[in-house]
């Protein structure tokens, strides 16, 4: 490579900061902001109009520019490290693959759509200082705020431009660790997982009343269950009247990205805190935040701790219709799960306060598995939550069989008004199997 790697960064690093100012300037005077196409187009042009200066400087300084050639590498390498991965995209490219995780530069294993086993992969960098300068670059520009990665902070948690989660550790491990989720479906609907067999067409008419009648649900399951494609499907039910308020530790559920659909969107994302300890703002503190910003309707991609104490109280307080996910084992196990959080706490809720939290703001808890041989996703269950003494009251109205039948198990919700008037009928007035 001919061009000098701290004049890459320099030239990146300045772009970057260009394209930062543009999209604050848009947001200041009502402009929608650049993503996609648009902005990968801007970003071209930012990145000549730094190229020329570059050279003009030279020039100005009595040293010759760099060679035509040199420049056109150069301006390709800025927007690799802006919109690229690098050897990375290769596999980013791959419609098929839904996981990748790197232990080292030369270890790579990746995850394909409906398979389990785990698949070796070429290497995805030369050395691991190279991996790790790879994902740094990622980490510079990537959702609302730059995102360090180094020895002073060995954990990074980020989007890509391509909506994939990563995750990363360094000096915690011998070699750097790296681990994307991907997203195939830039957009879901219900009816995407009705045609790939994760929920079937009577299930996804009543989740979709759930949505149209304002009812506060958690998604549950386990790693890689598909909670977030779960929420995000449902969450495209919600009317463009609505304004939405999402929370997340890094963007990636990208409602705002629809514009069409949700026109009144806020996008919220954790700061973690400088070098110096400084400057962060917690999930907590943005859920907090979020009950003053007039939200229709509250979205935390996923509960991970005391939040969730917040996230209940606006649910109890009139933002009907919002939603979250939570790791749990089963449908059941979310009041356990929610309870050890909230006694975690700054507040150090007992057991018996957070179930009344649960009881009086969650409506109804989804849980959805993913089968460990096939890597098949099915909703396993649905409970509706019926109250509180001395626990959580709540009775399961769907549940899956165990070859992949779905029935009404013959428990009426206690909402049926509610839902009907949302729409929904229960297959076979409420008896027999969806």
């Amino acid at each position: 490579m001919r061009v000098d790697p701290t004049l890459l960064r320099t030239v990146h690093r300045e772009v970057g900061d260009r394209l930062h100012r543009e999209q604050q300037r848009r947001v200041q005077v009502g402009q929608v902001e650049l993503a996609g196409i648009g902005e990968q187009q801007y970003s071209r042009k930012l990145i000549g109009d730094v190229v020329r200066e570059h050279a003009e400087k030279l020039l100005a300084r009595g040293e010759s520019p760099l060679d035509p050639g040199t420049e056109q590498e150069l301006a390709e390498g800025v927007f690799a490290r802006m919109f690229g991965a690098g050897r990375l995209q290769r596999l980013l490219n791959d419609d098929e693959v839904e996981n990748i995780d790197i232990n080292g530069c030369d270890e790579a294993w990746v995850t394909r759509a409906g398979m389990a086993a785990h698949e070796r992969v070429d290497a995805v960098a030369t050395t691991d200082e190279e991996l790790i300068e790879l994902i740094q670059s990622l980490a510079s520009y990537a959702g609302l705020n730059s995102r360090p990665w180094d020895a002073a902070n060995p954990e990074l948690d980020l989007h890509l431009p391509d909506g994939s989660r990563l995750s990363a550790v360094m000096g915690v491990s011998t070699r750097p660790s790296v681990s994307i989720r991907r997203h195939r479906f830039e957009k879901v609907e219900l009816a995407d997982l009705v045609g790939n067999d994760t929920i079937t067409e009577e299930a996804a008419d009543f989740l979709r009343a759930l949505i149209h009648a304002r009812f506060n649900v958690m998604i549950a399951g386990a790693t890689r269950a598909g909670k977030t494609t779960l929420l995000r499907a449902m969450a495209a039910e919600i009317g463009p009247e609505d304004r939405i308020i999402t929370i997340e530790k890094a963007l990636e559920l990208g409602l705002r990205k629809d514009v069409d659909r949700h026109p009144n969107c806020v996008e919220l994302e954790e700061r973690v805190a400088n070098s110096e300890g400084q400057g962060a703002i917690s999930l907590t503190r943005l859920v907090r935040r979020t009950l003053r910003q007039n939200p229709d309707r509250v979205i935390v991609g996923e509960v991970l701790g005391p939040e969730v104490i917040d996230m209940l109280n606006a649910m109890g307080q009139g933002n009907d219709g919002s939603m979250s996910t939570i790791h749990a084992r089963s449908a059941r196990d979310v009041f356990a799960r929610i309870a050890s959080y909230a006694i975690q706490s700054v507040e150090h809720l007992p057991h018996a306060a957070s179930y009344q939290l649960v009881a009086g703001g969650l409506d109804y808890v989804v849980f959805i598995s993913r089968h460990p041989k096939t890597g098949k996703r099915r909703l396993d269950s649905i409970l509706e939550v019926n109250g509180f003494d001395e626990t959580v009251q709540a009775s399961e109205i769907f549940s899956a069989g165990p070859v992949g039948s779905a029935g009404w198990t013959g428990t009426m919700p206690a909402h049926i008004d509610r839902l009907a008037a949302a729409g929904w009928q229960p297959p076979g007035g409420g008896q027999g199997g969806w």
